[in-house]
């Protein structure tokens, strides 16, 4: 009888650049950022950031392995560099040097592997990993909730779960807060929608995503999920006209459509206190508006260089320990992106932070408008809603709002970007230059 001869393993190098690794490292990486929340109640801090530094170590690896695909230059976009660089920078005049590294190691941490998913998964695997994902992490908060709520009849303190599921709310699943997880629904459904658009999954499969995603935003009870869905909305509806629209009329669309938007947010600022009577959100807004006015003053002592670097309100330093002292609070954010930069890293921050979030935005709209495959939508669409959401909420300043600000920031500059030029004069046969096999077919490139 002849003995089996065991099949030789790959080499590290070649297990790092193959495509199967590829997708599971796309998987972990995406499922840690988004249940960061739950893995550090569940498992502790420490397993948390074990488990980011591993996966920091295999990006940089992966990018090795496949140093051959990429030049240097086309890494990441020159506005999340610049941005890292001057959180940094703020090292100089903090107020408390080690929470400004620790603060900036999980911003640069989380900005890598935001990187490196961009770079060894094209933008319909991306949106087919994170839909998967998506649809677990749904699905077991809808279903703690429900154990929780209905089942025990028990408060999950550890995970911050009230168990009000039965009364329809608010729920916030394995997210922490209810904000959070509407959130986290509203690029959920982004995601399920492309999908079902893009044939990626099978009808019954989408039909049961947007139903839950849809029952979950409605059961966080939250007064963002609200305004997000309208303005992701609104934005799809004027991203589908100018896609239908003949060439030669889109530019005279665009600066309308730009007009527009200049326009709604005038009349919403004007109106503000009769929209928010509308949503029944009179009590968070004014929780909002009282912390914003006492966060100003603090702003005018440092304008331009800002306090320092932190990410996350600490409950020690200052001036974070004032505001929530003369507030009576213990605020962990602003609870608005844009004032948050602001005080932690003055108007240079807040420009940069503008600068990286709006050329992202436009590089996306225009490759969505001109390209006929509907997965482009996928980048424009998020990044609306997390501009959006940056109104209300710090979410976009760490954790999966960072990630995906980073990961749509160099996906948009995969396509508009004056990298390209240079790689074209580079290596003008380079294969990463050339449109997807998608973009002839309308779907996408249905590719691993």
């Amino acid at each position: 009888m002849s003995r089996a001869v065991p099949l030789p393993l790959p080499g590290l190098p070649a297990l790092l650049a193959s495509a199967s690794f590829a997708r599971a490292y796309t998987f972990t990486t995406l499922a840690t950022v988004f249940s960061a929340f739950a893995i550090q109640r569940v498992a502790g801090e420490v397993t948390f950031l074990t488990i980011v530094a591993g996966l920091c170590a295999l990006g940089v690896g992966m990018l090795i392995a496949r140093r051959a695909e990429y030049s240097l230059v086309r890494l990441a976009p020159t506005t999340v560099l610049m941005f890292l660089v001057w959180t940094l920078v703020t090292l100089a005049w903090t107020t408390d040097n080690a929470r400004t590294v620790s603060g900036w190691l999980a911003l640069a941490a989380t900005a890598l592997l935001a990187v490196v998913v961009a770079l060894v998964r094209d933008t319909l695997q991306t949106v087919r990993a994170l839909g998967d994902v998506l649809r677990w992490l749904l699905s077991i908060s809808v279903g703690v909730e429900i154990l929780s709520g209905i089942l025990l009849d028990m408060p999950f303190d550890f995970l911050g779960i009230q168990g009000r599921i039965a009364e329809l709310g608010p729920i916030q699943g394995i997210f922490g807060t209810r904000n959070l997880l509407g959130f986290a629904t509203v690029i959920a459904l982004i995601t399920f929608l492309i999908e079902y658009r893009t044939l990626s999954v099978r009808t019954g499969v989408a039909v049961f995503s947007v139903v839950l995603g849809g029952v979950t935003a409605v059961l966080t009870d939250s007064p963002t999920v609200f305004v997000l869905a309208v303005a992701v909305g609104v934005a799809a509806a004027a991203l589908a006209v100018v896609r239908s629209a003949p060439p030669e009329r889109r530019s005279v669309l665009q600066w309308t459509i730009g007009t527009l938007v200049v326009i709604a947010v005038g009349i919403g600022y004007l109106l503000r206190n009769r929209i928010i009577g509308v949503l029944g959100a009179g009590t968070d807004f004014s929780l909002r508006t009282d912390l914003w006015r006492t966060l100003l003053p603090f702003v005018r002592f440092r304008p331009v260089e800002g306090w320092g670097w932190y990410g996350p309100w600490t409950a020690t330093d200052y001036p974070f320990i004032a505001i929530n002292l003369s507030l009576g609070e213990s605020h962990a954010s602003a609870l608005n992106a844009y004032l948050d930069v602001l005080l932690q890293t003055g108007w240079v921050g807040l420009l940069l932070f503008l600068a990286l979030a709006l050329i992202a935005l436009i590089r996306a709209w225009l490759v969505a408008s001109e390209r006929r495959s509907v997965v482009h939508a996928w980048t424009p669409l998020v990044l609306v809603a997390l501009l959006v959401d940056s109104l209300f909420e710090s979410f976009t300043l760490s954790g999966f709002g960072w990630f995906m600000l980073v990961l749509c920031a160099v996906r948009a500059g995969q396509s508009r970007s004056w990298r390209e030029r240079v790689g074209a004069m580079d290596d003008p046969a380079d294969p990463g230059l050339l449109p997807l096999p998608g973009d002839a077919q309308g779907l996408g490139g249905l590719r691993g």
